[in-house]
Formats: structure tokens, C-alpha cells, sequence
């Protein structure tokens, strides 16, 4: 499972607002026409779709849910990725 909330650099608690200027600065910065890095178009699609699940009530709610039962289901699987996506995120800029 993806977190949205790691791609953006925020918390679970992110207001819409917060969610807002943390998808401009991430967009702006990973953008393929900005930032040559390998992996930068990846990267900018991943900053799109947390915005486009996280700025939706609907889909926001969906999203915490199905987050919520995954720590439920297998916390230490789920605990690797955080860390993974933690990590990758602190090494690469």
C-alpha cells in the first residue's frame, strides 16, 4: 500500500490546506521538466495521485480506513513500508 500521506511529507492529521501547499512545493520540486533525476517522473506521479486521494473527503476517508485495517491486519509489514518510504524520502530529496 502506498502512503499518501509519506509522498506529500505529512501526517495523518493534514488539514486540506496543509495538503494543498505540500503538493505545490512536492509537484514543483519532482516535476520531469524541473528535476532530472532518474526517478523524478515517478516520483511526481506519486505526489498527484496522494493529492488527488487526499484533497477528496470521499476518497480521504476511504483511504484512512482501508490505512487504518492494514496496522490492524499485519502491523509489522505495514510498520517496514512506513520506515521504507521514511527512508527513502530523508535519502533522496
Amino acid at each position: 500500500m502506498t502512503d499518501h500521506y509519506a509522498a506529500l511529507g505529512l501526517g495523518a492529521s493534514a488539514t486540506l490546506a496543509d495538503i494543498k501547499k505540500a503538493f505545490r512545493q512536492k509537484a514543483s520540486f519532482y516535476h520531469p521538466d524541473r528535476n532530472d533525476a532518474p526517478d523524478a517522473a515517478r516520483r511526481f506521479q506519486a505526489v498527484q495521485k496522494a493529492y488527488e486521494v487526499l484533497s477528496d473527503e470521499t476518497a480521504r476517508q476511504a483511504y484512512d480506513d482501508n490505512r487504518r485495517r492494514n496496522l490492524l491486519d499485519d502491523p509489522l509489514q505495514t510498520a517496514q513500508e512506513i520506515w521504507q518510504a521514511y527512508t527513502r524520502n530523508i535519502l533522496t530529496p
